[in-house]
């Protein structure tokens, strides 16, 4: 799709033709909260508030959302999330579809959510690509969409953004590894990374071996898994038989680490340590306690959905972000990645998913 001027990326209010069965949608919550939504002195004016301000009930929103199926536990903690954010909010209804890898029924929600007429939908798509057109759709019937996670292929399918950084977690974890490594110059760095054909994957090996990199340091073994248990133990099975010396190991995933980790365990090796992806709980708890080789893992936010539902409200009620001067809730918004490690890991352990 051909690229237009930006002042054109607000949605266009067009009227959708047909309505579709609800049968299409299998709906599994609604979270519906009764308190009648306060209107506002001027509802056509974006207004810039304080934070605070910002909590206070407004307009009704009913929003959308859609994902993935939860067959992962950062999937599952994005859905989670999602819901209980929406819960705080008396003046937003979520309704959640179920879960889906199927790109065909994922479509399907998207189009009983147009025909619902719905003020905004918070979509993490399956294949963002695939779903570009049906969010452009949304996008042309008036309805908010705040894309997360995986990105569309058009930045007319969505109002707002909301990212993880991917090459920055590769970044992180370089970074983290050289710093252990204290300038030895001839350590052994060994990657996992998840499913290679992925963008997100791309994304995170390459940030690793830029970091690297500005420390001299390469990735010298390198094994892929598929976000899996099973796919990670395979792999770091592999990759220990075929590195008989490693100084570090960076896995992209803690969910596949579960796998890693017993990989680890039943070699009997132990002259390295272990970097995690993701920054699951049992992850965090491990290295909190300091009894295995898993030292440190870098957070891939699970609150991206809640974000979105927050970022919706505010869009659909014309509202800015608090703490910024712009009056505009940004294109983009794109949560960071930091290390935790055992000096830090009780602020983060609160908020981390289960493997």
């Amino acid at each position: 799709m051909s690229a237009r001027p930006a002042r054109f990326l607000t949605a266009r209010s067009l009227k959708v033709a047909g309505i579709a069965g609800l049968s299409s949608l299998a709906l599994i919550a609604c979270t519906s909260n009764t308190p009648e939504a306060e209107k506002t002195a001027d509802s056509n004016a974006t207004q810039a508030v304080g934070g605070g301000k910002n909590d206070e009930p407004g307009q009704k929103v009913k929003i959308g959302f859609s994902a993935p199926a939860a067959d992962h536990g950062w999937m599952s903690a994005i859905t989670k999330a999602t819901q209980a954010e929406a819960k705080k909010l008396s003046d937003v209804e979520l309704v959640v579809a179920e879960g889906t890898n199927d790109v065909s029924q994922q479509i399907s929600q998207v189009e009983t959510f147009i025909n619902q007429k719905v003020d905004a939908i918070v979509l993490l798509p399956f294949d963002g690509a695939a779903l570009t057109p049906v969010a452009i759709k949304a996008m042309e019937a008036g309805i908010t969409v705040v894309n997360v996670d995986r990105e569309f292929s058009s930045n007319f399918a969505a109002r707002t953004t909301v990212l993880g950084d991917n090459k920055g977690m590769g970044v992180s974890a370089g970074t983290y590894i050289c710093q252990e490594m204290k300038g030895k110059k001839d350590a052994v760095i060994a990657e996992i990374a998840g499913i290679d054909s992925l963008p997100l994957t791309q994304a995170r090996s390459q940030g690793f071996k830029e970091a690297l990199a500005d420390c001299g340091l390469k990735v010298n073994n390198r094994v892929a898994a598929e976000f899996t248990v099973e796919s990670g133990e395979k792999a770091a099975a592999n990759l220990l038989q075929a590195a008989p010396k490693i100084d570090a190991i960076w896995n992209h995933d803690d969910d596949q680490g579960v796998g890693v980790m017993a990989a680890i365990k039943n070699s009997g090796r132990k002259e390295f340590f272990v970097v995690g992806g993701a920054g699951s709980a049992n992850v965090m708890r491990d290295i909190k306690a300091g009894n295995t080789l898993m030292r440190a893992t870098v957070i891939y936010p699970s609150t991206q959905g809640a974000d979105g539902v927050r970022l919706a409200r505010l869009l659909v009620q014309k509202k800015a972000l608090g703490d910024l001067v712009e009056v505009e809730v940004p294109r983009t918004v794109q949560l960071y990645a930091p290390v935790v490690t055992k000096d830090n890991v009780d602020q983060y352990l609160p908020s981390a998913f289960e493997s």
